[in-house]
Protein backbone atom coordinates (compact mmCIF):
# COMPACT_ATOMS: atom_id res chain seq x y z
CA UNK A 1 0.00 0.00 0.00
CA UNK A 2 2.73 2.40 0.70
CA UNK A 3 4.45 1.55 -2.36
CA UNK A 4 0.90 2.51 -4.28
CA UNK A 5 0.77 5.68 -2.65
CA UNK A 6 4.25 6.66 -3.15
CA UNK A 7 3.75 6.01 -6.84
CA UNK A 8 0.19 8.37 -6.99
CA UNK A 9 2.00 11.05 -5.21
CA UNK A 10 4.67 10.97 -8.02
CA UNK A 11 2.71 10.03 -10.81
CA UNK A 12 3.03 13.24 -12.79
CA UNK A 13 6.60 13.44 -12.27
CA UNK A 14 7.13 9.70 -13.82
CA UNK A 15 4.75 11.03 -16.33
CA UNK A 16 7.16 14.30 -17.19
CA UNK A 17 10.05 11.98 -16.93
CA UNK A 18 8.52 9.48 -19.20
CA UNK A 19 7.79 12.42 -21.37
CA UNK A 20 10.96 13.63 -21.67
CA UNK A 21 12.76 10.10 -21.95
CA UNK A 22 10.21 10.04 -25.38
CA UNK A 23 11.84 13.31 -26.69
CA UNK A 24 15.57 13.36 -25.89
CA UNK A 25 16.06 9.34 -27.04
CA UNK A 26 16.09 10.60 -31.22
CA UNK A 27 18.85 12.77 -30.18
CA UNK A 28 20.82 9.94 -28.12
CA UNK A 29 20.65 7.39 -30.88
CA UNK A 30 21.84 10.00 -33.58
CA UNK A 31 24.44 10.36 -31.03
CA UNK A 32 25.19 6.99 -30.12
CA UNK A 33 25.50 6.74 -34.35
CA UNK A 34 27.67 9.20 -35.16
CA UNK A 35 30.52 7.15 -33.24
CA UNK A 36 29.58 4.65 -35.70
CA UNK A 37 31.18 3.07 -38.83
CA UNK A 38 28.95 1.02 -40.72
CA UNK A 39 30.36 -1.22 -43.53
CA UNK A 40 27.93 0.54 -46.05
CA UNK A 41 26.59 3.63 -47.44
CA UNK A 42 23.95 2.86 -44.08
CA UNK A 43 24.15 4.25 -40.92
CA UNK A 44 21.56 2.21 -39.58
CA UNK A 45 22.68 -0.90 -37.92
CA UNK A 46 25.73 -0.31 -35.49
CA UNK A 47 28.83 -2.09 -36.76
CA UNK A 48 31.57 -0.37 -34.32
CA UNK A 49 32.86 2.39 -32.80
CA UNK A 50 35.03 4.84 -34.59
CA UNK A 51 35.90 9.06 -33.97
CA UNK A 52 36.48 8.68 -37.53
CA UNK A 53 33.40 11.21 -38.46
CA UNK A 54 33.76 13.70 -35.54
CA UNK A 55 37.92 14.04 -36.66
CA UNK A 56 36.39 15.13 -40.34
CA UNK A 57 33.04 16.25 -40.23
CA UNK A 58 33.55 17.80 -43.85
CA UNK A 59 34.58 14.66 -45.52
CA UNK A 60 31.20 14.57 -46.85
CA UNK A 61 30.96 16.48 -50.27
CA UNK A 62 28.56 19.66 -50.08
CA UNK A 63 27.93 18.90 -46.07
CA UNK A 64 29.62 21.95 -44.41
CA UNK A 65 29.02 24.36 -47.47
CA UNK A 66 25.36 23.49 -47.14
CA UNK A 67 25.40 23.76 -43.10
CA UNK A 68 27.22 27.46 -43.90
CA UNK A 69 24.03 28.10 -46.02
CA UNK A 70 21.45 27.02 -43.95
CA UNK A 71 23.53 29.16 -40.48
CA UNK A 72 23.12 32.15 -42.90
CA UNK A 73 19.75 32.23 -44.46
CA UNK A 74 18.41 31.51 -40.35
CA UNK A 75 20.77 34.49 -39.04
CA UNK A 76 19.54 36.52 -42.31
CA UNK A 77 15.77 35.75 -41.41
CA UNK A 78 16.05 35.68 -37.73
CA UNK A 79 17.27 39.38 -38.29
CA UNK A 80 14.53 40.06 -40.60
CA UNK A 81 11.56 38.33 -38.60
CA UNK A 82 12.70 39.76 -35.50
CA UNK A 83 12.72 43.31 -36.57
CA UNK A 84 9.34 43.31 -38.31
CA UNK A 85 7.74 41.14 -35.68
CA UNK A 86 8.70 43.19 -32.96
CA UNK A 87 7.48 46.58 -34.65
CA UNK A 88 4.44 44.57 -35.70
CA UNK A 89 3.84 43.39 -32.34
CA UNK A 90 4.23 46.97 -30.63
CA UNK A 91 1.66 48.29 -33.18
CA UNK A 92 -0.65 45.79 -32.67
CA UNK A 93 -0.61 45.83 -28.99
CA UNK A 94 -0.15 49.60 -28.19
CA UNK A 95 -1.99 51.45 -30.99
CA UNK A 96 -5.56 50.94 -32.07
CA UNK A 97 -6.78 51.36 -36.22
CA UNK A 98 -8.98 50.71 -38.83
CA UNK A 99 -7.48 47.08 -39.61
CA UNK A 100 -6.35 45.90 -36.44
CA UNK A 101 -8.64 42.60 -36.09
CA UNK A 102 -8.03 41.62 -39.63
CA UNK A 103 -4.11 42.22 -38.98
CA UNK A 104 -4.19 40.14 -36.06
CA UNK A 105 -6.10 37.45 -38.17
CA UNK A 106 -3.70 37.87 -41.09
CA UNK A 107 -0.65 37.05 -38.43
CA UNK A 108 -1.97 34.03 -37.36
CA UNK A 109 -2.92 32.33 -41.16
CA UNK A 110 0.96 30.89 -41.40
CA UNK A 111 1.00 28.96 -38.04
CA UNK A 112 -2.45 28.24 -38.65
CA UNK A 113 -2.13 26.81 -42.48
CA UNK A 114 -0.12 23.79 -43.60
CA UNK A 115 3.35 24.36 -44.64
CA UNK A 116 3.23 22.84 -48.09
CA UNK A 117 0.07 25.56 -48.99
CA UNK A 118 2.30 28.50 -47.81
CA UNK A 119 5.06 27.01 -49.89
CA UNK A 120 2.98 26.45 -53.21
CA UNK A 121 1.77 30.04 -52.70
CA UNK A 122 5.18 31.42 -52.18
CA UNK A 123 6.32 29.57 -55.22
CA UNK A 124 3.96 30.52 -57.41
CA UNK A 125 3.91 34.45 -56.38
CA UNK A 126 7.71 33.97 -57.43
CA UNK A 127 6.81 32.65 -60.97
CA UNK A 128 5.05 34.94 -61.75
CA UNK A 129 6.54 37.54 -60.45
CA UNK A 130 10.10 35.84 -62.95
CA UNK A 131 12.09 35.69 -59.93
CA UNK A 132 14.87 33.28 -60.20
CA UNK A 133 15.16 30.36 -57.25
CA UNK A 134 17.78 30.76 -54.89
CA UNK A 135 19.12 32.48 -51.99
CA UNK A 136 16.78 35.57 -51.78
CA UNK A 137 13.66 33.73 -52.35
CA UNK A 138 14.51 31.06 -49.67
CA UNK A 139 15.70 34.15 -47.25
CA UNK A 140 12.30 35.79 -48.06
CA UNK A 141 10.40 32.76 -47.35
CA UNK A 142 11.50 31.68 -44.37
CA UNK A 143 11.10 35.75 -42.81
CA UNK A 144 7.61 35.37 -43.72
CA UNK A 145 7.11 32.00 -41.94
CA UNK A 146 9.04 33.28 -38.94
CA UNK A 147 7.23 36.35 -39.00
CA UNK A 148 4.01 35.14 -37.30
CA UNK A 149 5.99 33.40 -34.37
CA UNK A 150 7.65 36.86 -33.40
CA UNK A 151 4.41 38.62 -33.24
CA UNK A 152 2.97 35.99 -30.83
CA UNK A 153 6.59 35.89 -28.56
CA UNK A 154 6.46 39.57 -28.58
CA UNK A 155 2.98 40.74 -27.85
CA UNK A 156 2.74 38.57 -25.35
CA UNK A 157 5.45 40.00 -23.69
CA UNK A 158 4.16 43.56 -24.51
CA UNK A 159 0.47 42.93 -23.27
CA UNK A 160 1.63 41.98 -19.59
CA UNK A 161 4.07 45.21 -19.17
CA UNK A 162 3.14 47.55 -16.76
CA UNK A 163 2.32 51.23 -18.39
CA UNK A 164 3.09 52.66 -15.31
CA UNK A 165 6.42 51.78 -15.44
CA UNK A 166 6.79 53.93 -18.70
CA UNK A 167 4.80 56.64 -17.28
CA UNK A 168 6.95 57.02 -13.95
CA UNK A 169 9.99 57.65 -16.46
CA UNK A 170 7.84 60.37 -18.40
CA UNK A 171 7.35 61.87 -15.14
CA UNK A 172 11.07 62.01 -14.60
CA UNK A 173 11.83 63.92 -17.58
CA UNK A 174 12.77 61.01 -20.02
CA UNK A 175 11.99 61.65 -23.86
CA UNK A 176 10.19 59.04 -25.61
CA UNK A 177 13.31 57.85 -26.88
CA UNK A 178 15.30 57.36 -23.42
CA UNK A 179 11.93 56.15 -22.73
CA UNK A 180 12.03 53.12 -24.79
CA UNK A 181 15.10 52.30 -24.81
CA UNK A 182 15.81 52.36 -21.33
CA UNK A 183 12.34 51.49 -19.93
CA UNK A 184 10.29 49.69 -22.54
CA UNK A 185 12.84 47.93 -24.90
CA UNK A 186 14.71 46.17 -21.54
CA UNK A 187 11.27 44.80 -20.21
CA UNK A 188 9.97 43.55 -23.65
CA UNK A 189 14.06 41.94 -24.11
CA UNK A 190 12.72 38.35 -22.95
CA UNK A 191 10.24 37.85 -25.66
CA UNK A 192 12.24 39.36 -28.53
CA UNK A 193 14.59 36.88 -27.49
CA UNK A 194 12.05 34.14 -27.26
CA UNK A 195 10.82 35.33 -30.61
CA UNK A 196 14.60 35.34 -32.06
CA UNK A 197 15.25 31.83 -30.72
CA UNK A 198 12.12 30.14 -32.47
CA UNK A 199 13.02 31.83 -35.61
CA UNK A 200 16.35 30.74 -35.92
CA UNK A 201 15.31 27.11 -35.20
CA UNK A 202 12.33 27.35 -37.39
CA UNK A 203 14.56 28.67 -40.25
CA UNK A 204 17.45 26.58 -39.72
CA UNK A 205 14.57 23.13 -39.77
CA UNK A 206 13.01 23.76 -42.33
CA UNK A 207 13.07 21.85 -45.53
CA UNK A 208 9.22 22.15 -47.21
CA UNK A 209 9.04 25.94 -47.53
CA UNK A 210 12.63 25.35 -48.82
CA UNK A 211 12.51 22.62 -51.37
CA UNK A 212 9.50 24.88 -53.20
CA UNK A 213 11.44 27.71 -53.11
CA UNK A 214 15.15 26.82 -52.91
CA UNK A 215 15.61 26.10 -56.89
CA UNK A 216 18.93 24.73 -57.38
CA UNK A 217 20.26 25.90 -53.91
CA UNK A 218 20.95 23.48 -51.60
CA UNK A 219 20.30 23.84 -47.73
CA UNK A 220 21.13 21.43 -44.86
CA UNK A 221 17.64 20.00 -44.28
CA UNK A 222 17.34 19.47 -47.92
CA UNK A 223 21.25 17.59 -48.24
CA UNK A 224 20.06 15.41 -45.42
CA UNK A 225 16.71 14.54 -47.43
CA UNK A 226 18.76 14.03 -50.64
CA UNK A 227 21.44 11.62 -48.42
CA UNK A 228 18.73 9.86 -47.00
CA UNK A 229 17.88 8.36 -50.39
CA UNK A 230 21.68 7.14 -51.34
CA UNK A 231 22.78 6.02 -47.79
CA UNK A 232 23.19 8.37 -44.82
CA UNK A 233 26.66 9.59 -43.75
CA UNK A 234 27.96 9.44 -40.38
CA UNK A 235 28.44 13.16 -40.15
CA UNK A 236 24.84 14.19 -40.75
CA UNK A 237 24.74 12.45 -36.95
CA UNK A 238 27.70 14.30 -35.54
CA UNK A 239 26.39 18.11 -37.25
CA UNK A 240 22.92 17.03 -35.78
CA UNK A 241 24.65 16.22 -32.10
CA UNK A 242 26.97 18.97 -32.37
CA UNK A 243 23.77 21.51 -33.03
CA UNK A 244 21.70 20.03 -30.12
CA UNK A 245 24.81 20.31 -27.56
CA UNK A 246 24.96 23.87 -28.74
CA UNK A 247 21.09 24.53 -27.84
CA UNK A 248 20.81 22.53 -24.74
CA UNK A 249 24.08 25.30 -23.73
CA UNK A 250 22.34 27.91 -24.78
CA UNK A 251 19.33 27.32 -22.76
CA UNK A 252 21.54 26.62 -19.79
CA UNK A 253 23.43 29.67 -20.09
CA UNK A 254 20.08 31.63 -20.28
CA UNK A 255 19.07 29.78 -16.90
CA UNK A 256 22.00 29.89 -15.12
CA UNK A 257 22.38 33.78 -16.28
CA UNK A 258 18.48 34.13 -15.21
CA UNK A 259 19.70 32.60 -11.60
CA UNK A 260 21.96 35.02 -11.20
CA UNK A 261 20.21 37.75 -12.12
CA UNK A 262 17.39 36.55 -9.34
CA UNK A 263 19.89 36.49 -6.87
CA UNK A 264 21.41 39.46 -7.26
Amino acid sequence: MALTRWIRRNLVVFAGLGTLAYLILPNVVVLVFSFNKPNGRFNYEWQRFSTEAWADPCGVADLCGSLSLSLKIALWATIGATVLGTMIAFALARYRFRARPAVNSLIFLPMAMPEVVMAASLATLFLNMGVDFGFWTILIAHIMFCLSFVVTAVKARVMSMDPRLEQAAQDLYASPAQTFLRVTLPIAAPGIAAGALLSFALSFDDFIITNFNAGSTVTFPMFVWGSAQRGTPVQINVIGTAMFAIAVLCVLAGQLAGTRRKRS
